[in-house]
This record gives structure tokens, C-alpha cells and sequence, in this order.
């Protein structure tokens, strides 16, 4: 919990003569003074609930507990009922996050939209943004003297720091957020893909889909599955959501997404498979037939 216990014996004592006793001391953990509305409890009490990373959720929970120790008082009621999550499940975040914290210089494998080799960058680290639910890192790249946008899902391999901390300075008035969406609508472009779901699936696809244009009644095929045409501004985003359905949906148009997810689908295969490729070749092709 994040509580430091401290043994030892009391000396000079005929009572306890060389016992061992444990001692907490309150000011070892706990925080000066804190005054916070109820109101503003409740948003960090959310916002200790909400990381599911284990490395994260520890920390946010030893966090509050400063607080409540420190004499803040959280109201259930206010919170009862939300159950916020955020995700941070690549293996990049942490010591990206930290890179940050340190203002250290990174190193890292980066994998670009298309199917090529990574390459390697180093990066002045900036900040970590979440936004629609994927991970960036924006900073400076070196190699190209420029601000980049990093999405933390295609580094490859370790994030190395480098340098001695203390070393990066963060531009100014930089926004973080507003450097991702602007580069993120640039890169997207935007479409319309098809996808086949099985009934009672993919709920969270469904609420932005329409019937697709041309197929059959209600926008069911002949094998009873529903055919709905999904409006996209990111495809490798949505080649995540179509892969995370597993058999219960195929990417069907365009050719990209299809091609995205049967790369997503092969390397889960792989993993699942030990290694060996045949296996997911089968398993693709079956997926798409």
C-alpha cells in the first residue's frame, strides 16, 4: 500500500526486553495539510480508478492514499456508478512516460503505416497524449529536426534513454493535444470500409455503422451475418477493433483493411502458435473466407 513499516525493539524497556515491534510513522507517508472539494475528490478518486496498467493502478492507488491521509475525504456517493478505464498496455508507455518525467533523450524502433522495415529514431520527449483512445508520444525528432507524432502502438522493440536527465526542454506554450489531432487528420485521410459481423457482436463498431450500400436486405448476407459500411478516419485503427473481434468479424473492403488485419491476425497466431507461420496463415484464410 505503500505505507513504510518500520522494526525494531524498545530499548530500555523490561516490558518488551528484545521483542521485535513495528512502528508506522505517519509522516514517513503521509502528505502536509491538502484542502480539496468534494468535487475535486471525485475527479481524483475516478482518476485513480481509471489505469488498468498494473505499474500505473499501483501508483494512483498509493497516491490517493496520501491524500486520504492527509485528511481529504472522498465522497462514494459522488462517484458511485462511474467506472472509468484507461488502457496503457504498451510496452513503450512506462518508460516513455518516465523519459518525460526526466526530460531524458529516447531511443526507439518505429514502425511507419506501411509494411517496411522500423527505423530507428531519437526523440526529445515532449509529453505522452491519449487521444481516441490510442497512445502518442510528441516531441523532437533529431534525425529529421522536426516536431513528430509518434503513435506508441508501432515503437519496436525497447525505448532506450539516453543522456543525462534534465537535458530536454519542452518548447513554451507547446500543446500536446492539439499537435496530435493535427497531424492525426492529416495522416488520415478517411474512408469508408465493409465489415461483416456476426449477430450480437461488435456492439461499439455497430454504433457508428449504417447498413452498407448494395448488399442485401437490412444489411444481412446469405449466411445470416450483418453487413454494415463503417465510416473511418484512422485504418489502422480500425484494423485493431476488426482483429480484436477475432472470428466474429471479417474486414471485407478496402483491400488495406483487409490486409491490416490479417496482418494483426497472423502475429496473434504466431504468438498463440509458438512461432510457427503455417498456423497462421490457415487461421487468416479461414478468418476471411
Amino acid at each position: 500500500m505503500g505505507v513504510p513499516i518500520e522494526t525494531g525493539t524498545v530499548s530500555g524497556s523490561s516490558l518488551f526486553e528484545d521483542e521485535v515491534g513495528y512502528r508506522v510513522r505517519r509522516e514517513a507517508y503521509a502528505l502536509p495539510e491538502a484542502s480539496f472539494t468534494p468535487d475535486e475528490m471525485a475527479v481524483l478518486a475516478l482518476a485513480a480508478r481509471a489505469w488498468q496498467s498494473a505499474a500505473l493502478a499501483g501508483a494512483a492507488s498509493r497516491a490517493l492514499l496520501k491524500l486520504q491521509a492527509s485528511g481529504a475525504q472522498i465522497d462514494d456517493v459522488a462517484v458511485a456508478g462511474l467506472e472509468p478505464r484507461v488502457e496503457a498496455s504498451e510496452p513503450a508507455f512506462l518508460p516513455l512516460v518516465r523519459a518525460v518525467r526526466d526530460r531524458r533523450v529516447v531511443r526507439f524502433d518505429y514502425r511507419t503505416r506501411g509494411d517496411g522495415e522500423p527505423q530507428r529514431r531519437e526523440v526529445e520527449p515532449w509529453g505522452v497524449v491519449s487521444w481516441h483512445g490510442r497512445w502518442y508520444l510528441v516531441g523532437h525528432d533529431r534525425g529529421r529536426d522536426a516536431t513528430r507524432v509518434f503513435r506508441l502502438g508501432r515503437v519496436v522493440g525497447d525505448v532506450t534513454a539516453r543522456g543525462k536527465a534534465g537535458a530536454v526542454t519542452v518548447p513554451e506554450g507547446v500543446d500536446l493535444r492539439a499537435e496530435v489531432a493535427s497531424r492525426a487528420a492529416a495522416r488520415s485521410g478517411g474512408g469508408r470500409a465493409v465489415v461483416r459481423l456476426r449477430s450480437g457482436h461488435g456492439g461499439w463498431l455497430r454504433r457508428q455503422a449504417e447498413p452498407a450500400p448494395g448488399r442485401a436486405e437490412v444489411g444481412k448476407d446469405e449466411d445470416g451475418w450483418d453487413v454494415l459500411a463503417l465510416p473511418y478516419s484512422d485504418l489502422e485503427m480500425l484494423a485493431d477493433d476488426v482483429a480484436g473481434l477475432g472470428p466474429d468479424a471479417v474486414a471485407l473492403e478496402p483491400a488495406e483493411l483487409r490486409a491490416a488485419v490479417v496482418r494483426r491476425l497472423r502475429a496473434a497466431l504466431a504468438v498463440a502458435a509458438g512461432g510457427r507461420q503455417d498456423g497462421g496463415r490457415a487461421g487468416t484464410e479461414a478468418q476471411q473466407a
